[in-house]
């Protein structure tokens, strides 16, 4: 019986080590098309997950896009192709920071709209708080 205790014990400690396994390595020939590839798996967000870039996703869809990236950076391609190509494949969605265009607007003017409307409904709800305050000072 304590074998099998001792067993299940070097089994539990064990398994976490094999999660580190599956890290990919990418080879490159220079500093320079590491830091790209780097940067564009920062850039480039994941289909699968919600809010997750390609480097930080586990989903084999963001280890098919690691590796494309990888092999289009070995290729010589630049880095507006390589974004344009997911851009193309997979929508705006896939890049953190999309285009300005029609598409995007809301993305953009979004939270500045939701500031002004917060800014306006707050200013009219002093300037009713202050009439009431008038209005409850004239009564008296």
């Amino acid at each position: 019986m304590r074998a099998v205790g001792k067993t299940l014990m070097l089994l539990l400690i064990l398994l976490p080590s094999l999660a580190f396994s599956a890290i990919d390595v990418y080879q490159f020939d220079s500093v320079e098309h590491e830091q790209r590839f780097r940067g564009l798996i920062e850039q480039l967000r994941c289909p699968k997950c919600q809010n997750q870039s390609i480097s930080d996703s586990d989903a084999d869809i963001a280890q098919d896009m690691r590796a494309q990236v990888a092999t289009m950076i070995r290729e010589g391609r630049s880095n507006d192709e390589i974004v344009g190509y997911f851009t193309e494949r997979y929508g705006d969605f896939v890049n953190y920071k999309p285009p300005v265009n029609a598409q995007t607007m809301i993305l953009w003017a979004g939270p500045v709209l939701v500031f002004v409307i917060g800014f306006v409904l707050v200013l009219v709800q002093i300037r009713r708080a202050k009439m009431l305050a008038e209005s409850k000072g004239e009564d008296a």
